[in-house]
């Protein structure tokens, strides 16, 4: 991972306005105020990585979110017959939010299937911010809630009643 590659050393300012923009697009965050993201912004780093280096190994608690500026990523779990690829992330995902919100050891590692840039943030640094903007926590709530709410809406879209290992997936929203 090469933590400087991916910053505009031309062009701070631009890289600031680049990074306000791409906050202002991804659903975990579009609905802050903007003094808010404009921190969030300035906290974010990017960080490049070559095709085939590990953004985050499952098991691991990193605390770390990754949008994606370009290239793509590969979701894997790893179980006792191996690693398996479950989907891909194009450039345009954002990918870790829940680690923002306090600890959580990862499910799934991402692998980079190209060389890739993201822009990144901490957990340690969100929590500055959100020291700032003490009023930020109940609107990030209600996007979880919302996105967890979408996918059980999708779930239930693609849901075969027939299929009796899906009937124990269902009810995520109730939690």
């Amino acid at each position: 991972m090469n933590s400087n590659s991916g910053k505009n050393e031309t062009c701070p300012s631009c890289e600031f306005q680049d990074n306000l923009d791409i906050l202002r697009q991804i659903n975990f965050f579009s609905h802050l105020p903007l003094e808010a993201l404009k921190v969030i912004a300035y906290l974010c780093t990017r960080e490049t990585f070559k095709k085939g280096e590990y953004l985050f190994h499952q098991n691991e608690d990193d605390g770390l979110a990754f949008y994606i500026i370009s290239g793509k990523a590969g979701l894997l779990h790893k179980d006792k017959d191996g690693e398996h690829l479950i989907r891909n992330y194009p450039e345009g995902e954002f990918v870790g939010g829940l680690t923002l919100l306090g600890p959580l050891h990862r499910l799934f590692s991402l692998q980079s299937t190209t060389d890739l840039t993201c822009l990144i943030l901490t957990r340690e640094k969100f929590a500055k911010a959100l020291e700032q903007f003490p009023d930020l926590m109940p609107k990030i709530l209600k996007v979880v809630v919302d996105i967890v709410r979408a996918w059980e809406e999708r779930f239930l879209g693609d849901y075969s009643a027939s299929c009796d290992a899906c009937k124990h997936n269902i009810g995520v929203s109730l939690v």
